[in-house]
């Protein structure tokens, strides 16, 4: 895993620069906005056209050479990067600027998933497909418990500048452990002979793969609802420890930091254990293990609550993550695997869209109205989340947990999700 393990860990320094320079510039944003619609817009800008490009993405990661792929993400950031960087030196950055350069991130990010998902499995032997996904894990939460602290730490003495041209420099950190190591081109398949066509019929190729599979189709689903109802949960947490604490935001930083810790120890975990033999158990009772962390969040009414949940729903997170990319990387053929990977998680991520609104319609106008009238039915549900401001929120969230862990049980009820690795072969099997 050498090679690996450099290239990961030139995306960390990379990486936790980057959320520092985040973080830096969501206050820069919110100081002269004061609008947390600006700064949803700036995830509404990042998001979509990594949705809208994400077959195409697939298809370019499968044609041309993976570490090539590989780069453009740390190339689009630079570009977006050094053009925030310049326009804040020059004095001539606007709000509206950190949108343009959310499109750039999202379209960069929209190649290195498949990408680097697609390269761990020329790069990494089998048996540790798990371990690397575990520290693909931890390069996705850690930063989260550090970079504040750090930018915190070094905004008052380097300044926004300083921190955006750090940022700025570590990507060519990046992009350096990538030209020194070898990432191996994939073994032509079947499957990829089958797939070849234009950019369109490749495109479709992705999800054509998966819908011809019931197994791996059933365990996409698994990640499609478990992502709604965990996604509408998420939503209103901030919103629902605010309003039971008189908006006290140290105690809302607190529960954040606590499910971000969850995720780093999970990560280490999972990157030197390597998870269950039978990977689909990762997967299973990894949602189970989260969905009980999310209810209890939703009875939780302080921070000795919700410190535990926030722990428990996060520290399963990279146990079902890295499980489940280890079975798709064992039974998808790699030189597809950017092709199926970009639609799998189109199909996981289309929901992202989806549950905040409805959490927040429904907390609006439906569960917090119901529990802060005196009279209404639901109070008898009083005794389990309280009443007043935040309960119907807490009731919603209890609800999505419940529905998070009917998810997992009924996967495990259906054949052809609980065997997924005894049904279909392992790519490198079919020889």
């Amino acid at each position: 895993m050498t090679a690996f393990l450099v290239v990961w860990l030139g995306q960390m320094v990379s990486v936790l620069a980057s959320s520092m320079s985040h973080f830096g510039l969501t206050i820069w944003m919110y100081q002269r906005t004061e609008s947390a619609t600006a700064l949803g817009l700036m995830q509404v800008a990042f998001i979509t056209p990594f949705l809208a490009l994400s077959p195409i993405a697939g298809v370019m990661v499968d044609r041309h050479n993976r570490k090539l792929m590989m780069m453009v993400s740390d190339v689009t950031a630079v570009i977006a990067t050094g053009g925030v960087f310049a326009l804040l030196v020059w004095g001539r950055l606007e709000f509206w600027h950190l949108y343009i350069a959310a499109v750039l991130n999202g379209l960069g990010n929209t190649f290195q998933w498949p990408a680097y998902s697609a390269a761990i499995t020329t790069m990494v032997p089998k048996a540790h497909y798990s371990r690397a996904n575990g520290l693909m894990s931890l390069l996705e939460a850690g930063p989260g418990v550090v970079a504040p602290m750090l930018a915190g730490a070094l905004l008052p003495v380097i300044g926004l500048v300083g921190i955006l041209l750090l940022d700025f420099l570590t990507f060519f950190l990046a992009i350096a452990a990538l030209l020194v190591v070898v990432v191996p081109q994939p073994v032509p398949s079947q499957a990829g002979m089958e797939a070849r066509g234009s950019l369109w019929h490749e495109a479709a190729y992705g999800f054509r793969y998966i819908w011809q599979r019931p197994s791996l189709l059933g365990l996409q689903m698994v990640f499609f609802f478990g992502n709604l109802f965990f996604g509408m949960a998420y939503t209103l947490l901030p919103p629902m420890v605010l309003a039971r604490t008189s908006h006290n935001s140290v105690i809302f930083g607190l529960v954040q930091s606590t499910g971000a810790v969850g995720a780093v120890v999970g990560g280490v975990l999972m990157s030197l254990w390597g998870g269950f033999r039978r990977r689909v158990h990762g997967v299973l009772l990894g949602w189970m293990v989260s969905a009980l962390g999310v209810i209890v969040i939703g009875v939780g009414r302080g921070l000795f609550v919700w410190l535990p949940g926030a722990f428990i729903a996060a520290v399963a997170a990279p146990l079902v993550n890295a499980s489940n990319q280890a079975i798709w990387q064992a039974k998808v053929p790699p030189d597809v695997q950017g092709r199926v990977f970009s639609a799998r998680r189109l199909i996981a991520w289309f929901t992202n869209p989806v549950s905040p609104i409805l959490a927040g319609t429904l907390a609006d106008f439906v569960f917090e109205p119901a529990l802060r009238r005196p009279d209404g039915a639901a109070m008898a549900l009083a005794p389990l989340v309280g009443s007043g401001a935040g309960a119907g929120m807490g009731l919603l969230i209890v609800v999505c947990g419940l529905l998070g862990l009917a998810v997992p049980i009924i996967a495990y009820l259906l054949p052809a999700i609980r065997h997924v690795e005894m049904i279909l072969p392992d790519h490198d099997d079919r020889r």
